[in-house]
């Protein structure tokens, strides 16, 4: 059975995309710890960070890196925090946080509650930014 990340890059889950390639696809969390948090996903399904493999594994925090330095461009934080927490969906992902206060790394504090059209206009922000690269 496919995983949510999984039907989100499918298209059968809507999301809010902020950069895709051919293995990977970046999308707002939904429940986002600041604003811009975004989720970094191979399009190949694996559980497990690592057990994808050394040149996946690499190629995905390249990847990664570009969509942060989108994200540095529309958001306005001292850097972007990276988290591989990874036990919430089995699909490996990464978390990039933008650190605005510089504690927004914790999956215990309040979720931001943004409306749908400032998630789309963050999202269509950071895309135009990864695609101009």
């Amino acid at each position: 059975m496919d995983s949510i990340f999984t039907k989100i890059i499918k298209g059968e889950i809507p999301s809010y995309k902020v950069a895709e390639d051919d293995q990977f696809y970046a999308f707002l969390d939904i429940n986002p710890l600041s604003k811009g948090h975004t989720l970094v996903v191979p399009k190949e399904e694996v559980d497990y960070i690592f057990d994808l493999d050394d040149a996946s594994l690499g190629t995905l925090h390249i990847f990664a890196k570009k969509v942060s330095k989108a994200i540095t461009q529309v958001i306005t934080c001292k850097r972007v925090g990276v988290v591989v927490y990874g036990l919430d969906v089995p699909h490996a992902h990464i978390h990039l946080i933008p650190l605005i206060e510089g504690d927004e790394i914790n999956f215990n504090r309040e979720k931001l509650n943004l409306s749908s059209e400032e998630m789309a206009e963050i999202a269509q922000k950071i895309l135009a930014s990864f695609s101009a690269k």
